[in-house]
């Protein structure tokens, strides 16, 4: 697909939320390299030497890293990569991921990074929905690839790193021996950079297309006003480098500003408390899920934070007890906030020594919030309603026009969470307004899990909904309708769960199974969803 062929494919640029530069650190010149911002730009004024990535016992300089992003850049020209190309890209959080993803935009090439836990029919929709054209993949998690190949019809070549495979080459073996110059490719700030893929309720995965200056503002906006980071912070977290979560917090913000990173490509909460406490980080992300684990585990207080000046959670909202616990126990604060893949991060949070418990916090600077109606009109504080966000960040589906209208309201952004506004300004998440379930952080849409789950053989019907859980903040329940003849067990459940983590990533299965004669409907036949989540709901409350 040509590049202009390519931009065909984004909504019309009428259907587009308005976008705002109101703060002078977001004005951006015209030619702009993202890459090279994050990553030349700190070598040509001084930083070469300086830690950029700490993963295990490796430490990678500034320079270093730039060496070897040139060397794969070089690499990804031979193979052909040109302007707008995409790029698969399937790894943990390791050094190689953090140097694919800017080789591919140092030469101008569109970055899909995408979670190892993905299966094979997730990957190879995402594969053929970006139309992407090579796939790089680590050692340990090709198996899942191999199985997408045959449906993914655009990938010309897979290319295996951190690792080897008799089916496929060895991405290192091509560019360890590539030159380590390569100038950054001439680039507007309206060039594509990325296309995250997020999961709502709608079914299959949505793209989300990013330029240049949205990478940058995202740091100029977010961290620049919030965090405060400066060349000696050492960022950390949980989060996939696939998540933009993850993606802000320990690629784009630590290099906009010359600090270091940690990489963890395994997370458990015991893992998260040791990196801190090994590498004096001083931010951490991580969703609140995590932070209730750390707190959990570190009851008696043998870890040493004190390095750590602040946390951040996102993913989903972060309960008042969790915060006020950690912040007694630790005197740290952490900073709520909410943001989405189709704008790419965090666009409203507490602020550093002006945290309300219980409250998301106020709009990033650079961003304006209000709370609407459905059908867009301005409602008063303390009225619950739609929360609606600008700014220098916003929404562009890829391939979903229609689903870009639902999206984007007179000109802002409609995620899709209900808020409500205090006379101070301060926003308060309130629920969903559709059907996703938050689970741990994870965002795991209905239709596809229940699709999947209707594949057992067993199966006749089924629907999911959130379950209240204390440490997961939710989880996946699914109450199923049998075929005729099948009967309800313990072992059933346990065959169903198993065959949706063989389908799906794990994180989606359904924690809890019930199993009933018949799904709530209305005179319509639509499944009675609000049923299954006051059921849900009533067996905490008896159980507490």
């Amino acid at each position: 697909m040509s590049y202009e062929k390519f931009l065909n494919e984004l909504p019309p640029i009428e259907d587009w939320g308005e976008r705002v530069y109101s703060r002078p650190e977001l004005q951006y010149p015209a030619e702009l390299n993202a890459a090279a911002e994050l990553l030349d730009r700190n070598v040509a004024e001084g930083r070469g030497e300086r830690p950029a990535i700490y993963y295990k016992d490796e430490v990678l300089t500034y320079n270093e890293l730039l060496k070897r992003v040139n060397k794969m850049g070089n690499v990804l020209l031979q193979l052909g990569i040109v302007k707008g190309d995409r790029v698969m890209m399937r790894f943990p959080n390791t050094p190689t991921a953090v140097a694919v993803w800017l080789a591919c935009l140092k030469i101008g090439g569109v970055a899909v990074m995408i979670m190892p836990m993905l299966r094979s029919r997730e990957i190879s929709y995402r594969a053929n929905d970006a139309e992407c054209k090579i796939v790089l993949c680590d050692a340990a998690s090709i198996d899942e690839v191999r199985k997408a190949e045959p449906a993914m019809d655009s990938v010309e070549k897979i290319l295996i790193c951190d690792g080897t495979d008799s089916d496929y080459t060895s991405f290192e073996s091509l560019w360890q021996t590539a030159s380590d110059t390569l100038a950054p490719a001439r680039l507007t700030r309206y060039d594509l950079s990325l296309i995250g893929y997020t999961s709502g309720s709608t079914g299959d995965a949505k793209g989300t297309v990013h330029f240049q200056d949205d990478v940058l503002a995202i740091a100029d906006g977010y961290a620049r006003n919030i965090l405060s980071p400066t060349e000696n912070d050492i960022f950390t977290g949980h989060p996939s480098l696939a998540f933009t979560f993850g993606l802000g917090g320990l690629l784009v913000f630590p290099f906009r500003f010359g600090a270091s990173t940690v990489l963890l490509d395994q997370f458990t909460p015991e893992n998260m408390l040791k990196t801190i406490v090994r590498y004096k980080s001083t931010i951490s992300f991580c969703a609140p899920t995590c932070y209730n684990m750390m707190m959990r585990l570190d009851e008696s207080g043998e870890y040493d934070l004190s390095h750590l000046r602040l946390g951040v959670s996102a993913g989903e909202t972060l309960p008042k007890q969790i915060y006020e616990k950690w912040k007694a126990k630790y005197g740290i604060d952490i900073l709520d906030g909410i943001g989405s893949t189709e704008m790419l991060h965090i666009f409203v949070t507490n602020r550093p020594g002006d945290v309300k418990g219980g409250a998301t916090g106020k709009p990033v600077p650079g961003y304006e919030a209000k709370i609407v109606d459905e059908s867009g009109n301005l409602l008063p504080p303390k009225t619950p309603g739609l929360l609606a966000i600008k700014g220098p960040t916003g929404c562009r589906y890829w391939k979903k026009p229609e689903r870009q209208k639902g999206y984007v309201m007179n000109g802002w952004n409609v995620p899709g969470d209900v808020f409500m506004m205090d006379e101070d300004g301060y926003f308060y998440y309130q629920c969903r307004n559709d059907d996703l379930i938050i689970t741990g952080g994870y965002n795991v849409s209905p239709p596809e899990l229940e699709s999947v789950i209707n594949e057992h053989p067993a199966v006749r019907e089924c629907a999911t909904v959130p379950k209240p859980d204390d440490l997961r903040g939710a989880i996946v329940k699914a109450y199923v309708v049998l075929q005729p003849g099948e009967q309800g067990s313990t072992e059933l459940v346990k065959d169903i769960q198993d065959f949706v983590k063989r389908e799906l990533a794990p994180y989606k299965y359904p924690r809890e199974i019930e199993f009933i004669d018949a799904l709530p409907r209305t005179d319509t036949g639509k499944v009675q969803r609000f049923v299954l989540r006051e059921r849900a709901e009533k067996e905490v409350a008896v159980n507490v």
